[in-house]
Order: C-alpha cells, then sequence, then structure tokens
C-alpha cells in the first residue's frame, strides 16, 4: 500500500507564478506535501537566488530546470554553479549531444566534491510534452516518430551517464523496458482528471503515469491555480491511493 512519504517523495510542484511571493506562498504551504519544487525559466530569470535561497531556508529540494543547451565548455561551467548553489535536480536538451551532456555531467561531480553537496540527479529533456508527432515530423522536419526520437535521445542520455530524463508518460512503458528500472524518468504533462489539458499535447493523470513508472511527476497549474491549493494537492492524493 502506498504510502503518504512515498507519494510525497514523487511529486514536483513547478512553481511557474509571476511573483515571488506567489512562489514564496506555495512553497510555504505545500513544503508538508510536496518533496520537490521546481523554479523554471519564468521565475529563475525574474527573481534568480532568493526564490533558491527561499526553498532552501525551509529544507526542502528544488529542481533546477533551465534545460541548459550550448557548447560543452559552457555546460559544463553552468552545471559547476548549479551545483555550488545547491540544486538537487537539474536539466539539459538531449539534444545537445553526448559529448554535452558529459560535459553537465563533469561539472556537476566537480562542484559536488569541492562544496560537499551531494550530487544532483542530472536529466536529459527529450522532446517537450507541448511536441506533438505533427509538430516534429512537420514543422522540425524530423521524421521519427515521437517515441522513437524520445527513445533514441534516452539512449544517449545513459551513454553520456546522466541518471534519467524528461520524458512524457506516453513514452514511459518503453524507456523503463529498454533503459532498466533504475534509469530515472521524470514525467511533465501530469493533469490531474478534474483538470484540463491546457497546453500540452502528451499528458496523463498522476495515477496514471506513477503506475506506468514515473519516478517523479510534475504538477502545475492544477494546483497553483488552484481556489484552494491544499484541497487541490490533497485531491491529488486521493487519485493516486484510490489507483494505486
Amino acid at each position: 500500500m502506498i504510502n503518504y512519504e512515498q507519494i510525497k517523495k514523487r511529486l514536483v510542484l513547478a512553481l511557474d507564478v509571476e511573483k515571488i511571493e506567489e512562489a514564496k506562498d506555495l512553497v510555504e504551504k505545500l513544503s508538508p506535501y510536496i518533496g520537490t519544487f521546481k523554479v523554471g525559466l519564468q521565475l529563475f530569470c525574474g527573481f534568480g537566488l532568493e526564490i533558491i535561497n527561499y526553498i532552501k531556508e525551509k529544507n526542502a529540494n528544488f529542481f533546477l530546470d533551465v534545460k541548459l543547451h550550448d557548447i560543452p565548455n559552457t555546460v559544463e561551467k553552468a552545471s559547476y554553479n548549479i551545483v555550488k548553489n545547491g540544486a538537487n535536480f537539474f536539466n539539459v536538451h538531449a539534444t545537445g549531444g553526448i559529448e554535452m551532456m558529459k560535459a553537465a555531467k563533469k561539472g556537476a561531480i566537480e562542484a559536488s566534491e569541492k562544496f560537499g553537496h551531494k550530487k544532483p540527479i542530472i536529466l536529459a529533456v527529450t522532446v517537450l510534452t507541448s511536441i506533438s508527432n505533427e509538430i516534429l515530423q512537420n514543422e522540425l522536419e524530423n521524421k521519427c516518430r515521437t517515441k522513437d526520437f524520445v527513445l533514441k535521445l534516452a539512449r544517449n542520455a545513459k551513454l553520456a551517464g546522466l541518471d534519467g530524463v524528461v520524458a512524457s508518460a506516453q513514452e514511459l512503458p518503453l524507456i523503463k523496458k529498454e533503459l532498466g528500472e533504475d534509469f530515472i524518468v521524470l514525467t511533465p504533462g501530469i493533469r490531474p482528471s478534474w483538470t484540463a489539458k491546457d497546453d500540452q499535447k502528451r499528458i496523463a493523470t498522476p495515477a496514471n503515469a506513477l503506475k506506468d513508472g514515473a519516478d517523479y511527476i510534475v504538477l502545475g497549474r492544477a494546483i497553483t491555480k488552484a481556489d484552494d491549493i491544499i484541497e487541490a494537492i490533497k485531491k491529488v492524493y486521493e487519485e493516486i491511493k484510490e489507483n494505486k
């Protein structure tokens, strides 16, 4: 029987909000329910280390979701600084290539050893959940099916020595089958059964994603835009427990 701590550990909340006060309020109120708070480009570009330091003050984990994608040397130095600032998770784009992903790991390890931080989980972003087969093939002129391209990128991430990938729930079973249960998959595009799907194409409910093997699931607007955020997160817990 799944318990409270098992659910909490696997829940990631996207702090995609406009105001620092709103982000702090979410961290303050939801820390008892959320294992990791995700700081993405929207919040990080506006408030940088202020929100990161606040999350750390609350003894919560944070995932710096900046999707590094640059030449290997630049990514190595950026990874070093990310770990220096105490990130528990961070990510890079798998399309940057194996050499770039190896550089990210090198920078992370160097910083964790120097500053005495636990090495963070490093994930490679495969294909964004806003990208459908049609967009991939027609706009980006990649003739692969989405799931095949995701699997190729996931294989490259494992070859580079990363801990896992960011991938939609649709590709979860395939990734776990091909790359092993220990290869971490963090799944965005999570929508509780009682919410709208918004702008993401490849989505799943929390319960279904966890059943299919997701190690971490990312919740967002279904919680952060709810009239009652505590009631909303409790409904997520109930939905997961009822469907296990």
